[in-house]
């Protein structure tokens, strides 16, 4: 209810360093913000993306749970 579909959404993810490719493989045609954590242990990655409905946002963030030691924002 706090979306009016189709809508850009903003995804975003903490993930450990090495596992920044799997985030981006789930996004190959869009562009990603990275940014290392002070000790360079994570990185952060930012996604935004016209998503047509909540469902396919959901679809998206269950691809992202495979990700061993992934937070979603």
């Amino acid at each position: 209810q706090h979306y009016a579909w189709p809508s850009l959404y903003i995804f975003k993810f903490i993930v450990p360093k090495g596992k920044e490719d799997e985030v981006k493989k789930l996004f190959p045609l869009h562009d990603t913000t990275e940014k290392q954590s002070a000790q360079g242990n994570y990185s952060s990655i930012t996604i935004q993306m016209m998503m047509p409905s909540s469902d396919a946002v959901i679809l998206i963030y269950e691809q992202a749970a495979a990700i061993e030691g992934l937070i979603a924002l």
